[in-house]
């Protein structure tokens, strides 16, 4: 499927952590924030296949473009609209958001452009998110903090990190172990950020997150026959909790959302692929 909806989840997680440690409140701005992102990143899902239509040709004929499910051109537009429609949502919730929406669809046009010819894709794609979290920090009353950049950086880490395994699936060669510790960059930032405040509970979180990292990286490092795409899957579902690391310490209705995003996201994989 073309917008790949089985990540949306940590998509709007995103958001929602963003938006908490920007200070909140603003609650108004909050569904064009969500609008806003799902829009980009669909029509970065949209326009990856239309970038990537040579590699489906050969190597995934069952995509949609290479099975004639849908034409190229048509997916060019629509990816180009949903970017449009994407920054138009982020610019209705301020100049800040707006300015940092048209940064992330540039991020998002550029990965889809290049990521499978360079070697620094990873980067990109954790740049995207990066930008994302500091567009819905800037939503909210108090705007972007040492604390919201900070949490910003370990995504970035995470999704690099993630990103590096993810290209095993497509590129052979051994695998690079070292961006791997990249996806601890969350508990140390969590650690830093709230050290003396309410630790048990970001213990608590900062546990579950370690487990189900652990848990989805058997699959590839521990296993007589690695099966990157079920490592892979499991760690895009754990960006929520990458993103319940990073707040901390919320109100229990609030990390019950977050608790449903992570469960969304697993449902939505069973019937979407992930990657």
């Amino acid at each position: 499927m073309l917008g790949r909806v089985s990540n949306l989840p940590t998509v709007w997680s995103n958001c929602l952590a963003g938006w908490w440690l920007g200070g909140h409140e603003n609650v108004d701005k909050l569904p064009y924030l969500l609008a806003g992102a799902t829009s980009l990143y669909t029509g970065g899902m949209f326009l990856n296949d239309a970038f990537d239509v040579e590699f489906d040709r050969q190597y995934r004929k069952e995509r949609p473009i290479p099975s004639r499910a849908i034409e190229l051109r048509t997916v060019w537009v629509w990816g180009i609209g949903w970017l449009a429609l994407g920054a138009c949502f982020l610019a209705w919730t301020g100049a800040t958001a707006g300015v940092l929406g048209l940064v992330l669809a540039g991020c998002i046009v550029l990965y889809d452009a290049v990521h499978k010819r360079v070697a620094f894709g990873p980067v990109l794609m954790g740049l995207c998110r990066f930008v994302l979290y500091l567009a819905a920090a800037s939503a909210a009353v108090n705007g972007l903090n040492a604390k919201a950049i900070s949490c910003a950086v370990a995504l970035f880490a995470y999704i690099v990190g993630l990103s590096y395994v993810a290209r095993r699936e497509s590129v052979a060669g051994p695998l690079r172990y070292w961006p791997i510790l990249l996806l601890a960059m969350p508990l140390v930032v969590a650690l830093i950020f709230n050290r003396g405040y309410r630790i048990e509970s970001v213990l608590l979180v900062s546990a579950i997150f370690l487990v189900w990292t652990v848990k989805s990286l058997r699959y590839t490092l521990w296993s007589d026959e690695p099966n990157f795409g079920r490592t892979v899957s499991g760690l895009l579902a754990g960006i929520v909790w990458v993103d319940v690391v990073a707040v901390g310490t919320v109100p229990r209705e609030f990390g019950v959302v977050f608790v449903g995003l992570f469960l969304a996201a697993l449902l939505f994989q069973r019937f979407v692929p992930a990657t």
